[in-house]
């Protein structure tokens, strides 16, 4: 029982830790708040089988960015195996199963005969047709042949000749495109437009820290494509924009000009794409929860 107490209090604290409240937790799972209420109890007595205790257990690991295979192979001896009764119900369903597959050969046998014979009396016919039009094609007189091989010939007209296809002279070179028109050529060059930079990333431990240079705005764009904790705030640690579980299709817009400082607070990183005005952040780090923050250089 202490050990089912330490499995429950691991995945709360991994759960309390990236912000998730049971409902949020529930909504990313699709498990009934009560089955993960009963999870960090250890009470896995009001579960529907044996089967959706390791199921749901390995779910809401997973969701808290835990090993899912690590946790169940640490606490294997706690967690419910399948029960002799299940084992029971499932041999016993196996004679059912041999006497619906006997079912199944004998009409098969039953009916073999009749397929057979059918068989043979479409083969018989198509035999009998190419048989017939062979003899057909054989009994036709030669003199028929050559005299409508003769009639197609005299019917084919002559080929004709290529129509002779006059030459147009070349065109003068002094009627060139461009040539004696008075507009003057546009010799100034245009000044090259200062594009933003993005640096490659400092990371330490969950956070990396990136440099925006080049621009005077710091326009932010998180699409989600999955449910993710996302969360904004300033160097003072205020909230910028809602911190809370944001849906599959869901964009977070904040500007940060103003602030020239923004912290991205990431609970579920593979399913949230950072645009920095427009242009993608590429990720330095793989892990799932991370921080983000980025700082606005002005330009020189």
């Amino acid at each position: 029982m202490l050990l089912l107490t330490e499995l429950g209090t691991r995945l709360k604290e991994a759960r309390l830790s990236k912000g998730y409240s049971l409902d949020d937790l529930q909504e990313i799972t699709k498990i009934q708040k009560r089955y993960l209420v009963a999870i960090e109890e250890g009470n896995y007595s009001i579960m529907p089988g044996t089967f959706y205790v390791r199921a749901f257990i390995k779910q809401y690991a997973e969701a808290v960015g835990l090993d899912a295979d690590e946790i169940l192979d640490e606490f294997k001896k706690e967690i419910p195996h399948q029960q002799k009764e299940e084992v029971a119900q499932s041999i016993s369903q196996s004679p059912t199963r041999r006497k619906l597959n006997t079912r199944s050969t004998n009409r098969l046998l039953e009916t073999m005969p009749k397929i057979i014979v059918g068989l043979f009396i479409i083969v018989s016919v198509v035999a009998f047709w190419f048989l017939y039009q062979k003899k057909l094609a054989s009994d036709q007189p030669e003199e028929v042949q050559e005299d409508a091989q003769v009639e197609y010939e005299q019917q084919t007209p002559p080929p004709t000749e290529d129509p002779v296809v006059d030459e147009e002279e070349p065109a003068d070179e002094t009627d060139e495109p461009g040539e004696g028109t008075d507009e003057p050529a546009d010799d100034e060059a245009e000044e090259p437009t200062p594009t933003q930079s993005i640096s490659q990333g400092v990371p330490q431990g969950e956070t990396t820290t990136y440099e925006l240079t080049g621009t005077d705005t710091m326009n932010i764009r998180i699409e989600v494509s999955g449910d993710t904790w996302v969360g904004i705030r300033n160097a003072e640690g205020s909230e910028q924009v809602e911190d809370r579980v944001y849906k599959a299709g869901e964009v977070v817009e904040f500007d940060a000009t103003a602030n020239a400082y923004a912290r991205i607070r990431l609970g579920n990183a593979n399913n949230a794409k950072v645009l920095i005005n427009d242009e993608q952040l590429q990720y330095v780090q793989t892990v799932t929860t991370q921080n983000i923050i980025i700082t606005l250089q002005p330009g020189e």
